[in-house]
């Protein structure tokens, strides 16, 4: 349990595959917290561990210390704080918003000045890792922010992260260094879904294309993580395609601003789109192998 920390009260706004480990993090390290979600299931489930079930993010954020807000983009982020019920208005003197959405910098530092003009702090982190790291506390954490917002959140980002990058002290830089991760990551994920498709293609055993590329120069991290999800024909969502729809089209708009070209991760998305476009934007990432399958011909583990 959680003792002599000065922040004992939590939010989350959020409860899908990430914000339910994180909440769970939260519980297990003695913060008392409150959260919502727009599946009641979910919701029912956190209460069942422990947690409070809120209505909505005022009715979470009331009497919290730190608001930890894990929904998908920048536009679900603007109206967890300023929709109606809105977390903004319910938080508490100095409390402070964590941000773990993935989202334009430029966006970022928007909603932060619109925060904190209010009085209150907002953390630009967006995290990575995934749903098992997010269930035991182990995320990394990319984060930007006053030494204020770093102070009040602390606690909470312990119990959360494995790791806690410090990018700066202004809202934005958070995100940017996410987008970097993620540009790295949809391009890995769209490549290992290619040469796996690729490998059934030339009738080889894919569980042993995996073992050796696991050993071998080509291996990432998303081709380790990720390719038992084909092997095991289980599409169910770890982290949807249009996840990576969304955040290359991020890149895609931050790279044109810019007028800095991005060939291959222009490629990569494609990829997603067309999976999604097929009806799998909501099945896992890895989908992309199917796609390659269906326009090749090639057999991969629980096709006929």
């Amino acid at each position: 349990m959680m003792t002599d920390t000065p922040t004992c009260r939590a939010a989350v706004i959020g409860l899908g595959s990430m914000g339910s480990g994180m909440a769970g993090s939260l519980l297990r390290a003695g913060f008392s917290v409150a959260a919502c979600d727009v599946n009641p299931e979910a919701v029912a489930r956190f209460e069942a561990a422990g947690g409070r079930a809120a209505a909505n993010p005022a009715e979470a954020a009331r009497d919290a210390d730190v608001v930890v807000s894990v929904v998908v983009n920048a536009a679900q982020t603007e109206a967890v704080l300023f929709g109606e019920n809105g977390a903004a208005a319910a938080m508490s003197e100095g409390a402070v918003f964590v941000s773990s959405a993935t989202m334009d910098p430029a966006v970022a530092r928007a909603l932060a000045a619109r925060l904190e003009a209010t009085g209150h702090h907002y953390l630009d982190a967006p995290m990575s890792g995934g749903a098992a790291r997010a269930a035991n506390g182990g995320l990394t954490f990319l984060a930007s922010g006053s030494a204020e917002a770093f102070a009040k959140a602390r606690p909470a980002l312990d119990a959360m992260a494995g790791t806690l990058y410090e990018l700066g002290d202004a809202a934005g830089q958070g995100a940017a260094f996410k987008m970097i991760n993620q540009l790295l990551a949809g391009v890995h994920i769209a490549a290992a879904c290619e040469a796996m498709a690729f490998a059934a293609k030339q009738g080889l055993d894919l569980a042993r294309v995996y073992e050796v590329i696991t050993k071998s120069a080509g291996n990432s991290w998303m081709f380790e993580n990720r390719v038992p999800h084909i092997l095991d024909a289980d599409y169910s969502p770890k982290s949807a395609v249009d996840i990576f729809v969304k955040d290359l089209g991020i890149v895609q708009d931050m790279a044109r601003a810019e007028k800095y070209p991005v060939p291959v991760a222009a490629a990569a998305l494609q990829m997603f789109l067309m999976a999604s476009g097929a009806g799998m934007g909501r099945d896992d990432d890895a989908s992309v192998a199917r796609l390659y399958a269906q326009v090749s011909g090639a057999t991969l583990p629980g096709q006929k």
